[in-house]
């Protein structure tokens, strides 16, 4: 497969020429090493899962970094987070040198504990995620964004499982003490059959005849290594009573559908999760899109208990709201624009900015540019909702 540009290295090639450091998070495989070797091919790079670089760097963490050169990657480094301290003090000794280490990690509890703890202030801090539309075509909502299932769809199923399997053995267990990982694995499965719902911990809990505070450890562990997206509702005051829990997905739709037996376009288009794993499709390329213009994540739902309910809510800029309704079905109609329009209209009396209202389906054979479904309302396809948010950076 042919190198495909990462929308995040210009942030990572400027954040270099204005920190002494960045630090780049992400979950596995998702491409953090090619990324930063990509962008600084002449760096020095030491990666800290090997057994014996991780004892040498134990045994003698200054002589260690002294034997580097600038600029330097340290490649998994929340295996080793005393190193934190030991690239602080560098950086501390000259911290107008711009450009001297990039740090990357999966494990985001660790790695970020070490950067609050040691790094504050003097390093960028990144998110890369799994390949976007926008950067290539191929990652499609039943293959999702892994390089490495894009780069070979056929064996997408047998790298999913190897990649769930990898992930219960090193990331969960350095995380956290679970000692039953088929139990774990059960609740992954559980996690995917809630897809695109209203999170509900006791749900969760009941089948696997675990305590809700259990479940709610488990959930953390899923989101601090990027594996799920929690969309938090929309609380601007419009007059109504709100629904007060989260939603959740699935990170990556391509893993949704393993987790969920889906191994086909023509499973896909028959699976009753059709319509929850294309809002979660369209939920993950707007996470994307914002991280990769180096902004901190925004996105939102709206429910209220009266049943008003909009997918998704995007701020942005100047006080703009972009009104999101995410259909699987390849010919919108205008009783879809129904919820955006309420929506838009109650909003009206208390927001100062621009509300935009869009429909946005799946593609088909005949698409033509955007049309207006009702007053007010757009219907797009996600694809252009993608070329859109890569436009703007939204």
């Amino acid at each position: 497969m042919r190198s495909i540009s990462r929308r995040l290295e210009l942030r990572l090639v400027t954040a270099m020429k204005q920190f002494p450091a960045v630090v780049l998070t992400g979950p596995r495989r998702a491409g953090k090493t090619y990324l930063v070797r990509h962008a600084f091919p002449h760096a020095h790079y030491a990666l800290l899962e090997d057994p014996a670089v991780v004892a040498r760097i134990r045994a003698d963490p200054a002589g260690f970094l002294d034997d580097l050169r600038a600029p330097a990657i340290l490649d998994e480094i929340q295996n080793v987070p005393e190193l934190f301290a030991y690239v602080r003090a560098r950086i501390d000794r000259a911290p107008r040198h711009t450009g001297q280490w990039i740090l990357t990690g999966s494990q985001e509890t660790a790695l970020m504990h070490g950067v609050t703890e040691s790094m504050a202030g003097r390093a960028a801090i990144l998110q890369l995620w799994p390949l976007s539309f926008a950067e290539t075509p191929r990652a499609t909502l039943r293959h999702g964004g892994f390089p490495e299932v894009i780069a070979r769809p056929r064996a997408a199923s047998l790298w999913f499982s190897s990649y769930v399997q990898t992930y219960l053995e090193r990331d969960v267990r350095a995380i956290t003490a679970v000692h039953d990982l088929s139990a774990f694995r059960r609740f992954l499965a559980l996690v995917a059959s809630r897809h695109g719902q209203v999170l509900n911990k006791t749900d969760l809990a009941a089948p696997l005849g675990m305590s809700v505070p259990g479940i709610a450890r488990w959930l953390d562990i899923l989101e601090t290594t990027q594996q799920i997206l929690i969309v938090p509702p929309y609380f601007e005051n419009v007059g109504k009573r709100l629904i007060k829990s989260p939603k959740i997905y699935v990170a990556d739709s391509g893993l949704a559908c393993h987790l969920l037996g889906i191994e086909s376009d023509a499973e896909l288009q028959r699976s009753p999760f059709l319509g929850a794993l294309f809002e979660g499709w369209i939920a993950a390329e707007i996470v994307k899109s914002q991280a990769n213009a180096g902004r901190r994540r925004e996105l939102y739902f709206f429910r209220d208990q009266q049943g008003l309910e909009v997918d998704f809510v995007v701020p942005g800029r100047a006080s703009e709201l972009t009104l999101i309704e995410a259909k699987a079905t390849r010919t919108p109609t205008p009783a879809m624009a129904t919820s955006l329009t309420r929506l838009a209209t109650a909003m009206k009396r208390h927001h100062r900015g621009e509300i935009h209202s869009l429909v946005v389906h799946r593609r088909g054979t005949t698409d033509s540019p955007t049309r207006a479904l009702s007053p007010g309302v757009s219907a797009i396809t996600a694809e252009q909702l993608f070329a859109s948010l890569d436009a703007t950076g939204k």
